[in-house]
């Protein structure tokens, strides 16, 4: 075979028509979805709220999208991923051209605060159809993709968000309602309902049961299932810390790189830098990690960001900065499919979607903590604050070595057959 054509199939070949239009939907939504991304500059030029408000009403919208990830995991479970999605999104678009035309503050928090909400209830749907129509055995590759398109999506939106708010903030709303819209229409078009093959897994009657002396015990799991699954917390926990690394970069690192003499225009060289190592690197990940196991690699990508991160203690220049963030992002790059791969091996597949929403929970929560507690460490002690971030990644990655075996062990335990019959007697 062909280099090329090897390397094609490898990172992306195989996977089946509705991941791809899945896939689609996720691009054209994260490359329309700037709006938000420029919600406190416009409120700040645009309805002259102050610093204060501003930053209020922006973790209204960080709320929202707290509730949203449950709400979206627990309505893709029981309505479906594809009605999920299409509502969703048909809302997210609704309120951004309400977002459009609101002046007053009050009304703006609110809407705000709803798109939050509706921003999230994808991502559970999203990796939830994912797992139920991508065989196993390529499902590091799908996550690999998605992940490429989600950041991919996210360079697009910057540099569009950049040119579009110059020009119109009203524009901005309304192009990103539109581009929601069409993602919405490729979903509707082209994305049938996948549960019904996730709940094929399922006993007739809709729910787990248990085998109990020849009598069938039925179960009745909900989302407090994955908040009482210990080995799963426990990956979970270790995600939180791996997003409070990867959140320094936009909520710490300008502060630090200001504190440097290192205006926007350098910080904005070190973010196009990791993008661009990421749309660029990212397809040529799952030869690298599929062969290794996945506690391991996670370890390894866990010590790159603290590594990266702790280096930034003794940075001064940009081509300091620059080189941390070469080693930081190919840390979030290894991470990234073998995260979303233990994820979907730790979820039943009637709570699959559920699961999702507890593991994003970790984003908006490293969200809030990273800018709250990093601020008062950057101010309090400077530069030592990038060591002891460093040292909560080595941590970490010593939590991925310990919790990797037990949790593959739990992982076959789950693909054992749950409802054994009798072995009838060989006939004598």
């Amino acid at each position: 075979m062909h280099p090329l054509r090897r390397w094609w199939h490898d990172s992306a070949g195989g996977l089946p028509a509705t991941f791809w239009y899945l896939w689609a939907g996720l691009l054209i939504n994260r490359a329309g979805a700037f709006a938000m991304l420029f919600l406190p500059l416009y409120l700040a030029e645009a309805r002259g709220a102050s610093t204060a408000l501003a930053g209020a009403v922006v973790g209204a919208y960080g709320a929202g999208g707290a509730a949203g990830v449950l709400l979206g995991g627990v309505l893709a479970d029981r309505w479906g991923r594809r009605a999920t999605l299409l509502a969703a999104h048909l809302a997210t678009a609704g309120l951004m051209v309400g977002l459009a035309f609101s002046r007053q503050l009050a009304a703006i928090a609110a809407l705000a605060a709803l798109v939050g909400v509706v921003h999230s209830m994808p991502s559970p749907a999203f990796v939830a159809a994912i797992v139920d129509v991508v065989p196993e055995h390529r499902r590091s590759c799908a996550f690999n993709l998605q992940f490429w398109a989600f950041n991919l999506g996210m360079a697009v939106a910057s540099l569009l968000a950049g040119l579009l708010a110059e020009a119109s903030f009203l524009a901005l709303f309304l192009v990103d309602a539109a581009a929601t819209l069409t993602a919405a229409a490729v979903i509707g078009w082209k994305v049938p309902e996948t549960l019904s093959r996730a709940r094929s897994a399922q006993s007739p009657d809709g729910h787990r049961t248990a085998w109990t002396g020849g009598a069938r015990r039925p179960r009745r799991p909900g989302l407090h299932t994955a908040l009482t699954d210990r080995t799963f917390l426990v990956f979970v926990g270790l995600t939180f810390v791996l997003a409070v690394l990867t959140m320094q970069t936009s909520t710490i690192m300008p502060l630090a790189m200001r504190a440097d003499g290192l205006g926007p225009s350098a910080y904005g060289t070190v973010v196009a830098l990791g993008g661009t190592l990421i749309v660029l690197g990212q397809l040529f990940v799952p030869r690298l990690v599929d062969r290794h196991r996945k506690g391991v690699v996670l370890a390894a990508s866990t010590t790159l960001l603290a590594l990266g991160f702790g280096a930034l203690a003794f940075a001064g220049t940009l081509p300091a900065y620059l080189a941390a963030a070469v080693v930081w992002t190919v840390g979030s790059m290894l991470a990234a499919p073998p995260n979303a791969q233990i994820n979907a091996d730790l979820a039943p597949p009637e709570l699959r979607a559920r699961y999702q929403s507890v593991f994003y929970l970790a984003f908006p929560a490293a969200s809030f903590v990273a800018p709250a507690l990093g601020g008062l460490s950057l101010q309090y002690l400077g530069d030592r604050h990038w060591l002891i971030v460093g040292a909560l990644g080595l941590l970490a990655a010593g939590g991925h070595l310990l919790a990797g075996p037990p949790r593959e062990r739990h992982v076959a335990t789950l693909r054992q057959p749950k409802n054994p019959l009798p072995t009838p007697a060989s006939p004598r």
